[in-house]
């Protein structure tokens, strides 16, 4: 990168820490993950300077044909993987997905049901301040204070009530196998379409290791990093009879040009998502999310809803006199890296919350297995009892580095070694 290094010092210098940082922590943001060189190769790749407002054989500019080769690559693939009818790879974000399906099916105060962001939700599935909380009218559902599950009496007997037009299953932070065939009966039961948001579980989808929606759901919706190890970006999953709606919805409705360089980025992660090697990490990311809970519950760390099913879970500190924006920050500081998270029936806010969310696709990636996750647990506990005290901190931080480096991140990134 020597021609970035010369136009750019301050942008170069910036990445350049970046990869760093990232080379020389724990990552635990059950959201975050390490795409591999490929999928960065074809998103730094020169599709970005090229226009292609449309879809593949219908643009509206010329000189698409080998932007055509690659959308339908991504296509064809996304199909393969998760068997979808029909699939929509322009979406920049996974909100940006969520949108689209909204506004192709919902008119502004038809009611969607959805779960409740402090219980696990997304800020898309009707948070107050976020479009879908604006434009529709939200019933929410959660978790049951006594066993952190969904009660999904509770959710029918809301469905029943409210009769809403759409049900959303998903979430951002729900550490338990969501069970969408319990989800379509109840959206059948009131007329209600559903939307499965799949963004943060979709690699365990395609590795056969989490019930499948595709199958069951109207639409279903995901980002493709996560546990996908794509580009950072979204799709549309649906029945084909909605495929016209979706499209237009998209484009024209809510985007312009799609991001080529990033649609022939997701294209080689669904291609990476059909071998044996990507399977087998979602295997080993469901044992190290396993391994990593248990360890913190022995040492007196509060599970919520007890433990996972899936790639991440949260704890409740509430009995570890340090709330959730104490932990991260004191946690960053001994270069572990994670989140503050509301954790159902919260007594604090959003801003410093009671709980921390951490999950293990990337340690996964750079090759952990559960062996490590006990040493990650130790740290942990270290670094929270000593929150105070940054001299063990910074103690606890130089052990990190020594330890990652022994799980070598982006090798190839030569020109930023130091």
């Amino acid at each position: 990168m020597n021609t970035l290094k010369d136009v750019d010092p301050e942008i170069y210098a910036a990445i350049h820490d970046e990869v760093k940082r990232q080379r020389t922590h724990i990552e635990l943001i059950a959201s975050e993950n390490y795409c591999s060189n490929a999928v960065m190769q074809a998103q730094g790749s020169i599709m970005t300077n090229k226009y292609a407002e449309g879809y593949p054989d219908k643009r509206w500019y010329a000189g698409c044909g080998e932007i055509d080769i690659a959308e339908k690559l991504a296509v064809q693939r996304a199909k393969d993987i998760f068997g979808a009818e029909h699939v929509n790879v322009q979406p920049h974000s996974g909100s940006s997905s969520n949108m689209a399906v909204l506004f192709s099916s919902l008119s502004p105060g038809n009611k969607i049901l959805s779960m409740d962001l402090s219980h696990g939700g997304h800020l898309t599935h009707g948070f107050k301040k976020n479009f879908s909380g604006q434009l529709y009218e939200k019933i929410t559902y959660g978790v049951s204070e006594k066993t952190g599950y969904i009660d999904y009496d509770k959710v029918r007997k809301l469905a029943k009530e409210s009769m809403p037009h759409m049900i959303i299953a998903g979430a951002s932070a729900y550490p338990r196998e969501l069970d969408f065939a319990e989800f379509k009966k109840i959206a059948d039961e009131v007329g209600a379409l559903l939307l499965a948001d799949v963004a943060h579980i979709a690699g365990l989808i395609v590795a056969g290791l989490h019930q499948d929606p595709v199958p069951l759901a109207d639409f279903v919706t995901t980002s493709t990093h996560k546990t996908l190890r794509g580009p950072r970006g979204g799709i549309i999953m649906c029945k084909s009879k909605y495929a016209t709606k979706i499209d237009q919805q998209i484009f024209p409705g809510i985007q312009g040009g799609p991001l080529m360089h990033v649609i022939a980025a997701k294209a080689v992660a669904f291609k990476e998502a059909k071998t044996q090697e990507f399977k087998d990490a979602q295997v080993q990311t469901l044992k190290n999310t396993n391994k990593l809970c248990s360890e913190l519950q022995s040492k007196d760390y509060t599970i919520v809803s007890g433990g996972t099913d899936n790639h991440l879970f949260l704890i409740d500190l509430s009995n570890k006199n340090i709330s959730g924006t104490e932990a991260q920050v004191t946690l960053e500081k001994a270069g572990i890296i994670l989140n503050r998270n509301m954790i159902p029936f919260d007594k604090r806010t959003a801003n410093d919350p009671s709980g921390i969310r951490m999950g293990t696709p990337s340690v996964t990636t750079r090759g952990m297995k559960e062996p490590e996750m006990l040493k990650i647990a130790d740290w942990i506990d270290l670094a929270l009892k000593a929150h105070e005290d940054d001299s063990k901190l910074k103690t606890i931080k130089s052990e990190i580095v020594a330890f990652c480096a022994t799980y070598p991140l982006y090798k190839d990134l030569t020109d930023f070694d130091d």
